[in-house]
């Protein structure tokens, strides 16, 4: 018998839990007086739409759950940043009109927990990882949970076993790591399906660990335990009690519940439950959301990189998404600036060496990006993850790819949320920031989940020739910006008041801004107005033509005039801004089909600029923007910009 102390893994912790388990008292429910039971469904709707509001500052959340079986009939799960939170809340609902008619016959006091089992879940915990990096945000997802949309909810609580056979706690620390390794495999092939939280209760209550697990089909949570039984993990180390299980209910259908009528959940109604069911959260968030940890593993299971105790998967670990492991702070929910949204996914993946019926077949959603990198060293780091990828029915491929001189690193996957989430991980990658993403292959241009400009073809065509330049073609946050422009040789005096004016007539979700610019070395100015949606925009262009003084809007006459190009630069980078815009001004004067082009500053925000030029043709405007001079100028000015350029084209 050995006498050595075993290594503990180190632990994070973030919000404490209350599982507050009730049963009716129905006999005396039946024989309240109709007024004391409406007072006892107003106050308890009133509590419970309180808590499930997260009016705390610090945030949190709570759910309430019908019971199934004789186990309960009510639970309320409580989610805060102190136990003083929850103690609180206990006593509110204790000195509601409710209460009277329930009993407390289960609660389970924990707090939110990730373990350091994993090497990159110990960095985190130790504060070595970026703050920033898709492993922390995930970490912090598993610390600060969102609860997921989905309508079922079982909770139980579990032990490591101590006994002489099987002693989890005599285990090297070694070996308990590989053993939350393989249990993660399990609870991966299940992202999606199935969500899961994870606190750690000693010292708190009988048991050591609390696992909440969330799922449409229940029958999803059976498959998945039942595979885990089987894994030594479970059959030799743990040791499982009671199980509650229940359906999400809108609070507002308190009274439905005791009247024995069908039950709403809280979304329904509010969207589709689809798009709030955030995609896993990346490859490695829905993994392990789901189940992973279940297994014996609340130890393991704050990992962060928990599922996967601790296997590399970490770096993968991510942000995204949500989806199950949906957290706060919000991780991939939405798509990088950095990454554009284009047309001709099909040409970008064939001249980074991918084609379809070779690499892909049929509808995929694509990520490019391009890297000065070393293709063997960056294939090296992209093994691992492409490895965890493929544990997702969603992932088709992922790989580097070194043709034409250049570096390229292409992930393919079957919808957008999965590709959405496997970007956080990409990205985290040295080199990788600025790429391309899109539909490929046949039907994908059909496909109603597209992001795809809804301006005309022409437009399209354009956008999607800057696209293959890593320019920015009127798509600054992923969706379009339809332009309107008239050039007034008012003096600014007047056009102010009348800018005003219009800017609170725009007001409203398709309006993005309009604003006067003035040309320091001209007499006329400009009144621009960018919007979201093209019909909007349209209905706008009349209250536009009001401006006083109009001489001209864009894209009237013959030749091709470009209007956009808007930048927002650092105040400390202003003054090169212009001096660097003189420079390119000059090569512009040089080339062919160049008729004028003029540097304009917003009224408002002398930061705020736009590049207004004139050329004879499209085609002479591409060659500008396909020039080694324009990209170099792209290039500087990502690093002293304070957001991404927008560029709208009017022809």
């Amino acid at each position: 018998m050995t006498t050595e102390r075993r290594d503990a893994p180190p632990t994070a912790e973030g919000w404490y839990v209350l599982h507050d388990v009730r049963t009716i008292d129905w006999a005396a429910w039946d024989e309240a007086s109709q007024r004391t039971r409406d007072r006892a469904i107003e106050e308890g709707i009133e509590f419970l739409q309180s808590v499930t509001a997260v009016e705390d500052a610090d945030g949190g959340g709570s759910m309430v759950v019908s019971m199934l079986g004789h186990k309960g009939d009510l639970m309320i799960v409580h989610m805060r940043p102190t136990l003083a939170g929850l103690d609180e809340l206990e006593r509110r609902f204790e000195r509601t009109a409710l209460a009277t008619f329930t009993d407390q016959i289960r609660s389970f006091v924990s707090v939110t927990e990730a373990s350091g089992y994993s090497e990159r879940g110990r960095e985190f915990i130790e504060g070595d990882l970026d703050d920033d990096s898709g492993l922390a945000r995930y970490m912090r997802s598993r610390l600060y949970p969102e609860i997921p949309e989905k309508e079922h909810v079982c909770f139980y609580p579990m032990d490591k076993r101590r006994d002489l056979e099987y002693n989890w706690y005599d285990l090297p620390f070694e070996e308990r790591a590989e053993h939350m390794d393989a249990h993660g495999d399990i609870g991966r092939e299940y992202a999606g399906r199935v969500t899961q939280m994870i606190t750690g209760a000693i010292g708190m209550d009988d048991w050591e660990w609390g696992v909440t697990l969330y799922a449409d089909d229940m029958v999803d949570v059976k498959d998945l335990l039942y595979e885990m039984r089987f894994d030594p993990s479970s059959s030799k180390f743990a040791e499982f009690g009671p199980f509650w299980i229940g359906r999400r209910f809108d609070p507002a259908d308190l009274d439905a519940l005791l009247a024995g009528e069908p039950l709403s959940t809280p979304w329904e109604g509010v969207s589709e439950h689809a798009e709030h069911d955030h995609p896993p959260a990346t490859p490695e968030d829905a993994a392990e959301g789901h189940g992973h940890d279940e297994s014996g593993h609340p130890e393991g299971s704050g990992d962060g990189d928990h599922p996967h105790g601790d296997t590399d998967e970490g770096d993968n670990e991510r942000d995204d998404h949500p989806s199950a492991s949906s957290g706060r702070p919000p991780t991939t929910d939405s798509w990088s600036e950095a990454i554009a949204d284009i047309d001709e996914m099909d040409a970008r993946l064939g001249k980074a060496g991918l084609y379809e019926g070779e690499d892909y077949t049929g509808r995929t959603y694509a990520l490019v990006f391009e890297t000065d990198r070393d293709a063997a060293e960056l294939a090296g780091e992209v093994e691992g993850l492409a490895s965890n990828f493929d544990h997702y029915d969603t992932h088709v491929t992922t790989a580097v790819r070194a043709s034409g001189g250049h570096t390229y690193l292409a992930s393919l996957w079957t919808t957008e949320d999965a590709a959405q989430t496997a970007s956080g991980f990409l990205t985290d990658l040295d080199g990788i920031d600025t790429g391309a993403r899109g539909w490929a292959g046949s039907g994908g241009a059909d496909d109603a989940s597209t992001s795809a400009p809804t301006g005309t073809d022409e437009d399209d065509d354009i956008r999607s020739q800057l696209a293959e330049q890593n320019i920015y073609a009127g798509q600054p946050h992923g969706e379009d910006v339809y332009a309107l422009v008239v050039y007034s040789e008012a003096d600014l005096d007047r056009l102010r008041p009348v800018v005003e004016d219009l800017r609170a007539s725009f007001a409203g979700d398709d309006h993005v801004k309009t604003a006067v610019y003035d040309d320091p070395d001209g007499e006329i100015a400009a009144v621009v107005s960018l919007w979201e949606d093209r019909a909007a925009a349209q209905r706008a262009s009349d209250d536009l033509e009001s401006v006083p003084g109009v001489v001209r809007k864009a894209g009237e006459g013959d030749g091709f005039g470009t209007m956009g190009m808007f930048y927002t630069v650092k105040p400390a980078y202003r003054e090169e801004f212009v001096e660097t815009f003189g420079t390119v001004g000059e090569k512009l004067e040089a080339m062919e089909g160049h008729r004028e082009t003029a540097l304009l500053v917003n009224d408002d925000d002398a930061n705020d600029m736009f590049i207004a030029s004139q050329w004879d043709s499209r085609d002479d405007a591409m060659a500008f923007f396909r020039s080694e001079d324009f990209r170099e100028t792209v290039q500087w000015g990502r690093e002293i910009l304070d957001d991404t350029p927008r560029h709208v084209f009017l022809a």
